[in-house]
């Protein structure tokens, strides 16, 4: 594929207000109003082409119908280097925060967590190329327009990976089933990757094995689990919370 399609009224517009490179815009017959006309707008001034088309022409290029009357294409996706997760965190002269995703499968999983990292002020997201869902339409929408604002990077070997990221300082906490601390012991204060599973086998023993501390998130209902993208978010504002204390700037 040389070309990527994102769908939906907010996922256009955050990819437009991060000035992605996008081709071209289609908006259906009728529904130029509200956020749609900001998004012609906003394409318009940026010099990106607008086009008017019957409704079930976004149908047959989005391949769904759940697009809003809003679709654009770019080129194919781009990812981010590590160097450029360590960037946004010295431009916000804060400590890395890093979030990685070990073998995450389900795209609205990965769009969730991406839209939590941005949210939660996290400086990047790591997944892996091989066995993992890959920044498409799906995860854009289901980012919200996040994946617009967050550097995702996509490594060969998410173990090395983990030793690199070791080099230059970062502690890695791993969320397992059977971690031997409980999540809200964690220290944010510094440089920090937070690591999650697979959706149904959680972590690789490789991985695992990479983490400095392995996190618990107790439970006290009947369910054994939390869904992937839910205890992400929880250890994601985890570090917010230490970070951003009640009354802080």
């Amino acid at each position: 594929m040389n070309e990527e399609w994102i769908y939906g009224k907010n996922a256009v517009l955050e990819a437009l207000r991060a000035e992605q490179p996008i081709h071209k815009v289609w908006l259906a017959e009728g529904s130029v109003k509200g956020q749609a006309r900001d998004v012609q707008k906003l394409a318009k001034d940026q010099g990106i082409v607008v086009q008017t088309v019957p409704r079930g022409k976004l149908n047959d290029l989005s391949g769904t119908t759940d697009h809003q009357g809003v679709l654009a294409s770019l080129p194919a996706v781009s990812y981010a280097a590590l160097d450029d997760l360590f960037e946004a965190a010295k431009k916000k002269k804060e400590n890395p925060f890093f979030v990685l995703l070990d073998e995450i499968s389900d795209p609205h999983n990965l769009g969730a967590v991406i839209r939590t990292a941005d949210a939660s002020g996290a400086h990047g997201v790591i997944i892996p190329k091989r066995r993992s869902a890959g920044l498409t339409d799906v995860v854009f929408k289901s980012s919200a327009g996040a994946a617009a604002h967050v550097p995702v990077a996509r490594v060969t070997n998410m173990a090395r990976t983990m030793e690199e990221l070791k080099k230059e300082g970062l502690w890695l906490a791993g969320a397992a089933g059977g971690g031997s601390e409980d999540y809200r012991t964690l220290d944010a204060s510094v440089p920090v990757g937070l690591v999650v599973g697979n959706e149904g086998k959680g972590m690789s023993r490789n991985v695992k094995e990479k983490c400095d501390f392995l996190l618990s998130i107790p439970m006290t209902g009947q369910v054994s689990s939390l869904n992937v993208s839910a205890a992400a978010t929880l250890l994601m504002y985890e570090v917010y919370r230490r970070r951003r204390p009640l009354g802080s700037v």
